[in-house]
């Protein structure tokens, strides 16, 4: 058997850590990044926060680095040699670097030069700040339904039904599970015999009394109902709303007025009293007890109008400047393998290949917010109407990067203008063909759409083949599947559940 040599050429791509690292922190929303920088500012003692007034600064430290050329943006292309540039790099930036670190620490450095009396990031002055807990707890509905059972007279065997009854009630405020589930499960866990049904029923009724209005409903008829017989008994159109709610409620929901006028025996002008009263009960009351924890978001960048240009600045609050400790890099000395100089001398690069990777990410971002900016002035200036069509590969050929990177860039990252905060995703949209032979933007068209319908007929609503016919008018050509289409993605009903009397 004859042995033979084969040789093949292959490619690899390997990406450097210091890469590795620049591309994570570019894909972070901005509370990952804070939390990822005050993590790095808590492990890594080189690390510092640069206060305000402070000679060196990021800037004026990395000019000094030597291993600033090195490549730090995620659209760097990284070819097969990628491992041995970097370890030659490397070696050079450990040589260069070793000159200028003094081998002592200075003589006339004082303590407070050298070492922070307060952990990074921490208040100098608690004394002046406002505790606020982030622990305290929130009323839920039941809370607040216990709190008047409390203060509500009955017999022990009623406070216990009345227990299992708000136990039951979801934070909309109705009854999720049935009396005679409710009444079973007293019988047999709780050991009440003898125990009527109807008795649950009485107490569901006192449950019905409490606050909010509505409260312990089994659907919404019940709720509604509820709701008016707690009204005054001279409230106007209260008998025939009552009527309504309770009988005819599934044709009020498909706006079949016709019938229903039949049905309810009221004429127009007398159904539409009774629609405002009723468009003034609360279909879930629990919702005003139970209070969601609002969500806050911190804009990425913001964009001002500034003498007639459009400007955009990154958010000083965002992330804090950072700079190299320089008492700690007074520590390390050259020519020294002690474990605790490999220690300094490692946590060093780190830091340094830290900061530069967030110097990158800002810079990218900059990069793709001018140029969104740049191409959607239209909207800045005149609202939705005004968006341009617009996809990634539109920023990704005039900044010059991959479409890969806009993505990570546009992802969960922020623009304060002064039409609100918007995410850049939600400056990207597919365009639709006009009849000038040119493109709109399907936000544009969104907006028309929303527009027309607010300004409809509640009597005689717009089909969408209506539509249609109007934005084609205007030049838009749009089919009428494209519109019932943008239009259920605004969550806007058909024209026959749009119609109103009032």
């Amino acid at each position: 058997m004859k042995q033979a040599l084969q040789l093949k050429i292959g490619q690899q791509l390997t990406m450097t850590p210091q890469l590795q690292q620049a591309i994570r922190l570019l894909q972070l929303s901005t509370l990952d990044l804070q939390q990822e920088i005050q993590e790095a500012l808590e492990n890594n003692p080189m690390l510092d926060v640069n206060e305000e007034g402070d000679a060196d600064t990021p800037a004026n430290e990395d000019k000094n680095t030597p291993d600033s050329a090195s490549d730090t943006t995620p659209d760097t292309e990284v070819t097969a040699h990628a491992d041995q540039e970097h370890t030659e790099e490397t070696q050079v930036a450990d040589d260069n670097w070793n000159d200028e670190i003094p081998a002592e620490l200075s003589t006339d450095s004082s303590w407070d030069d050298t070492f922070q009396s307060s952990a990074p990031g921490s208040s100098r002055d608690d004394s002046d700040g406002t505790f606020e807990s982030n622990d305290t707890a929130e009323e839920t509905l039941q809370d607040h339904l216990h709190w008047q059972l409390n203060l509500t007279p009955m017999s022990d065997q009623d406070r216990l039904i009345a227990t299992s009854l708000i136990d039951g009630i979801n934070p909309d405020g109705y009854l999720t599970v049935t009396l005679e589930d409710i009444h079973e499960h007293l019988r047999q866990q709780d050991g009440i015999e003898g125990l009527d049904l109807d008795e649950v029923e009485a107490v569901l009724r006192r449950i019905q009394q409490f606050d909010p209005p509505g409260v312990g409903a089994r659907d919404l008829s019940d709720c509604l109902a509820i709701q008016l017989e707690q009204l005054p008994d001279d409230t106007a159109w209260r008998k025939q709303a009552l009527t309504v709610v309770r009988n005819y409620l599934k044709l009020l929901g498909s706006h079949d007025y016709r019938q229903l006028m039949r049905k309810a025996r009221l004429k127009e002008p007398q159904l539409q009293q009774v629609i405002l009263l009723i468009q003034q009960l609360n279909p879930k009351p629990g919702a005003t007890i139970t209070s969601s924890t609002a969500e806050y978001v911190i804009p990425d960048v913001i964009v001002t109008k500034q003498r007639g240009i459009w400007m955009v600045n990154l958010n000083p609050e965002v992330s804090p400047r950072l700079r190299i400790n320089s008492g700690y890099a007074d520590l390390v000395r050259r020519a020294d393998n002690s474990a605790d100089n490999n220690y300094l001398k490692s946590n060093l690069q780190e830091a340094r290949w830290f900061i530069k990777s967030l110097q990158s990410r800002n810079e990218t971002l900059m990069k793709v917010a001018n140029e969104i900016v740049k191409r959607q002035e239209g909207f800045l200036e005149h609202g939705e109407e005004g968006m341009k069509p617009m996809v990634l590969h539109d920023i990704a050929e005039a900044v010059e990067m991959h479409e890969s990177t806009i993505s990570r860039v546009t992802t969960q990252k922020y623009m304060h203008t002064p039409r609100g905060i918007f995410e850049l995703k939600y400056f990207f949209s597919s365009h639709v063909n006009t009849n000038d032979g040119g493109a709109a933007s399907s936000t544009a068209i969104r907006a028309l759409i929303k527009k027309l319908v607010a300004a409809e007929n509640p009597a005689k609503p717009l089909s969408d083949n209506k539509i249609a016919q109007f934005l084609d008018e205007q030049g838009f050509k749009v089919a009428r599947r494209t519109i019932a289409k943008y239009r259920e993605a605004m969550s806007i009903p058909p024209s026959n559940e749009r119609k109103r009397l009032v």
